[in-house]
């Protein structure tokens, strides 16, 4: 049931046209009536066309969200099912291929689970095979009743199927942009615990050197110099903040990626396998998880997502694959978002998204590749050298030693 689930959510829900064609099935009635072989043909076209405009009508209607839940689709249900009732007794024969469109008719009305679907079903088959009996025999009675109870219970099963599965696809987006807007104000209320004080101590000692500069030349250099200390402070504070969120380990990587889709109602499997890794190779894979996972969220609509480290000798691997919808239901590959670390920076890996990635894997002496995968969904994989040096790291020394 679940990958039938997983299956359906790929395609469209049939629409009202899709259960038109069912009408061919009384094809060779009306040839019969027009060949003059149906007693009372005037009366047999009647109720042909009177057949034929209460399904379309039932069809229709109950298929129209906004009409849905009147009494339109029940009311045009039960002129349906007294005319298929004057058809089968008055006529039988192949009038009797009525009823399983009567049924399905009826599927599609009292789908949902708050109506009495089943009981109906029941009843319009035994009274169909009933008919079917008299008129015809036991074998075109238990034709009938066995077709009768079948489409009414497909047809609601399958439309039922399709709208757990959209109701699904709207929670687990929900709840993807949830754990964004979440990650969000997480980190912002951080970064404004973090510099609050630090700028209210610079505003005060800022107001202090304007009053002392005209009268105290020297108490107003020592304040001016507090304010450079406190000021190098908050740049070190934040640093490591961020730090915090873009440079975390590996591990705690990948269990914030499990989570994020664990929250997006993605199914997830993590596997790691090979020897400890350098702090910067662990950074530089961390990236690669963060904007991985995000795409898988926000753009794959899959429902199993696979993460593997592998490593060797001197090669590290990441891949990450899913079964969604492949290229085509991605982005353009630039979305820097992270809903797994926190707000990715764009100018920290030298552009954004899975072209960024590409850059900063390559000056460290990796690559990115990424594409289809072998069966379906998306793959990406990323490949470095065990001891990799962050090209971002010097950068990062340099303006701590500034």
């Amino acid at each position: 049931m679940y990958a039938t689930a997983v299956h359906i959510e790929r395609l469209k829900p049939p629409g009202r046209r899709a259960f038109l064609p069912w009408l061919f099935m009384l094809s060779g009635d009306v040839q019969a009536l027009f060949k003059g072989k149906t007693p009372l043909p005037w009366l047999g076209g009647a109720g042909a066309a009177a057949f034929v405009a209460l399904y379309v009508t039932t069809i229709y209607t109950s298929l129209d969200e906004r009409r849905r839940h009147t009494r339109a689709p029940l009311l045009a249900l039960a002129g349906l099912a007294a005319v298929t009732y004057a058809l089968g007794i008055g006529y039988a024969g192949d009038w009797l291929l009525c009823f399983p469109l009567l049924s399905l008719a009826s599927g599609i009305v009292l789908r949902g689970g708050k109506r009495p679907l089943g009981p109906v079903i029941l009843v319009l088959s035994g009274s169909a095979g009933i008919i079917a009996g008299f008129r015809g025999g036991a074998s075109d009675s238990l034709t009938v009743s066995y077709g009768t109870i079948l489409s009414g219970l497909v047809t609601a099963a399958i439309l039922s199927l399709f709208e757990t599965v959209a109701q699904l696809r709207a929670t687990r987006q929900e709840l993807a942009r949830t754990a964004v807007e979440k990650e969000r104000l997480r980190f912002s209320r951080d970064l404004h615990d973090l510099l609050g004080h630090t700028m209210s101590v610079v505003v005060v000692k800022a107001e202090a050197v304007r009053r002392l500069a005209p009268k105290n030349l020297e108490a107003a250099l020592e304040q001016a110099a507090d304010i450079e200390a406190v000021g190098r402070q908050a740049l070190t504070e934040i640093r490591e903040a961020v730090t915090g969120y873009r440079e975390g380990s590996l591990a705690t990587e990948l269990d914030r990626a499990r989570s994020a889709l664990d929250a997006a109602g993605i199914e997830a499997a993590v596997r790691r396998s090979g020897p400890p890794l350098a702090p910067q190779t662990e950074a530089l894979l961390g990236w690669v998880v963060r904007e991985g996972v995000t795409n898988v969220v926000r753009h794959s609509g899959a429902a199993r997502c696979e993460i593997e480290v592998r490593g060797g000798m001197d090669r590290i691997w990441l891949e990450i694959t899913d079964d969604g919808g492949g290229v085509g239901s991605r982005a353009t590959g630039t979305d820097a978002t992270s809903t797994a670390g926190g707000e990715a920076a764009e100018g920290a890996i030298g552009g954004t998204g899975l072209k960024g990635l590409a850059e900063r894997l390559s000056a460290a002496g990796g690559s990115l590749e990424s594409g289809p995968g072998a069966r379906r969904g998306f793959r990406l994989v990323a490949e470095l050298p065990v001891d990799t040096e962050d090209p971002m790291e010097p950068e990062v020394k340099e303006a701590r030693t500034a």
